[in-house]
C-alpha cells in the first residue's frame, strides 16, 4: 500500500528532524514528509532532556559541536522570544570539587573563549552572589549565555509552524521498517516513495543508516540519565544551574542542579549504561536487543578504560545515598531529605567507533547519494539543532 510520496522524506520528528524540515521550507522545498514512530512528539531525547541551552564551553574548538553550539543557542533563544515560549536567560556556574580540577577549569575557560562564549572566571565571593549555596575550591567559571527552555514546548511550536506552512506532512505512529529499491521506504503504515532521505532517527539513527549501508563500523550504546528533584522545602534554592567540572575525556557532564522554566530544580542526569534504547525503567524498555547491547557493553568494558570507569561508577547512583553524595559535593548545604524521586529519565544514545572501541565525541553528518544521516545526535544537539540544520541544508540541499 502506498502511503505517500515525497520529494524529501525525514525519519524522526525530534529536534533535528523538525529544524531540518524548517530550513528546507525556508529554502523553498515544498514536498516534505516527516515520519515518527511514536504517536506524539517528545517521547524520547528531544523531550526528555534538561532544557539547557549550552554555550560552547566544553567542546574542542575544531569540532562541529563547537562550531554549531553557540549560534544554535542564539537562534533557539531568538525563536523562543519570537514565539513567546518559556525561556530563562540566567547563565550557569561550573564549580570545582577539589583543587586537582582547577587545571581542567582553566581548559574549559580556554575552550569557551576560543569558541566565542562569554565566560568569566570568578572567585568564591562572586560565586556566592550568583549562587549562594554553590561550593567551589578557589575559583569557578560563570557562563553568561547558558539558558533554559521547555523542550516539549519548542517541539510543539516547530511542528505547528511546519504544518501551517502547508509544505510539510507528518505521519505519526509510523515506524520505518526497511527499504525497497533506492527510493521507497517501508513503514508500518505503508510504503512512502522519496527522492531524498534524511535520517534524523535519534537513538535509532545507526540502525536506519545501516539500511543504506552507511556507518557499518559504528554501534550505538545507550546511557540512562536518571534525574531527581530538589524539595521545595529545602532551606535553599538554585537560581540558575550549578555544574561540576567534568571529565573532558568523556562526553558526560556529571550530575548537576538546573532550575527549569517552570521553577522546579532538577538534579542529574546520571550516565548509567542501559540495556535498551528506550530502557527508561529498571527493566522497562529492555527488548530483544538487550542481550546484544549487554555484550557490546562487556566488550567496551574490557577495551576502553574511560567506559570502564563510567560503568563501575555510574550504576551506584541508582542508590539514593550515592546520588545524594555526588550532588552534595557541589553545594554548601544539602540533606538527603532535600533530594526527591523524579519521573524524569532520559537515554543518551552514544555512538561508538567499533573499530577503535572509542566513544565518538562529535556530531557526525554523513551524506551518501540521495540519503543524509545525522549520527551521534547527543548533547548539545538540542542547543545546536537550528545551526546544524542551517549548515546541513546549505551544504547538501542548495545550489
Amino acid at each position: 500500500m502506498q502511503l505517500a510520496k515525497a520529494e524529501i522524506l525525514i525519519a524522526g520528528a525530534g529536534i533535528i528532524g523538525l529544524t531540518i524540515a524548517r530550513e528546507l521550507v525556508k529554502a523553498g522545498y515544498g514536498d516534505i514528509v516527516v515520519i515518527e514512530k511514536e504517536p506524539e512528539l517528545g517521547r524520547h531525547a528531544s523531550g526528555r532532556n534538561s532544557g539547557v541551552l549550552h554555550a560552547g564551553i566544553y567542546y574542542s574548538p575544531d569540532s562541529l559541536k563547537a562550531r554549531s553550539c553557540l549560534n544554535g543557542n542564539f537562534l533557539m533563544r531568538a525563536y523562543c522570544k519570537e514565539k513567546g515560549l518559556p525561556l530563562l536567560e540566567n547563565g550557569k556556574v561550573i564549580v570545582t570539587r577539589t583543587a586537582s580540577e582547577l587545571p581542567v577549569l582553566d581548559e574549559l575557560h580556554r575552550r569557551a573563549t576560543a569558541n566565542g562564549a562569554k565566560v568569566e572566571m570568578i572567585d568564591e565571593q562572586q560565586l556566592a552572589e550568583i549562587e549562594p549555596n554553590a561550593r567551589t575550591v578557589e575559583r569557578a567559571l560563570f557562563s553568561y549565555y547558558t539558558a533554559v527552555v521547555d523542550p516539549k514546548a519548542v517541539l510543539k511550536s516547530l511542528k505547528n509552524d511546519l504544518e501551517e506552512s502547508g509544505r510539510v506532512r507528518f505521519h505519526l505512529g509510523c515506524r520505518l521498517t526497511g527499504l525497497k529499491g533506492s527510493g521507497t521506504a517501508l513503514t508500518g503504515k505503508g510504503d512512502i516513495g522519496f527522492s531524498r532521505f534524511i535520517n534524523a532517527a535519534g537513538a535509532h539513527c545507526d540502525k536506519v543508516a545501516r539500511l543504506f549501508g552507511v556507518g557499518t563500523n559504528f554501534r550505538l550504546i545507550p546511557f540512562k540519565g536518571v534525574y531527581r528533584l530538589l524539595s521545595t522545602a529545602a532551606p535553599f534554592t538554585v537560581n540558575s544551574s550549578i555544574y561540576p567540572v567534568p571529565d573532558i575525556r568523556n562526553p558526560f557532564l556529571g550530575v548537576h542542579f538546573t532550575r527549569s522554566v517552570h521553577g522546579d530544580v532538577y538534579l542529574g542526569p546520571t550516565a548509567i549504561p542501559a540495556f535498551g534504547r528506550e530502557n527508561y525503567g529498571i527493566l522497562a524498555g529492555i527488548d530483544a536487543e538487550g542481550f546484544a547491547i549487554a555484550l557490546e557493553d562487556l566488550v567496551l568494558f574490557l577495551a576502553n578504560p574511560q567506559f570502564r570507569g563510567v560503568a563501575l561508577r555510574e550504576p551506584l547512583k541508582y542508590i539514593p545515598s550515592c546520588f545524594y553524595r555526588d550532588a552534595a559535593r557541589l553545594v554548601k548545604e544539602l540533606s538527603p531529605a532535600d533530594v526527591l524521586p523524579s519521573a524524569k529519565v532520559g537515554i543518551r544514545p552514544q555512538l561508538v567507533d567499533w573499530t577503535t572501541k572509542q566513544m565518538v565525541m562529535d556530531f557526525m553528518v554523513v551524506a551518501d547519494g540521495a540519503s543524509l544521516h545525522v549520527l551521534n545526535p547527543i548533547s548539545p544537539a538540542f542547543t545546536s539543532s537550528m545551526d546544524l540544520a542551517q549548515g546541513i541544508v546549505a551544504a547538501h540541499f542548495r545550489g
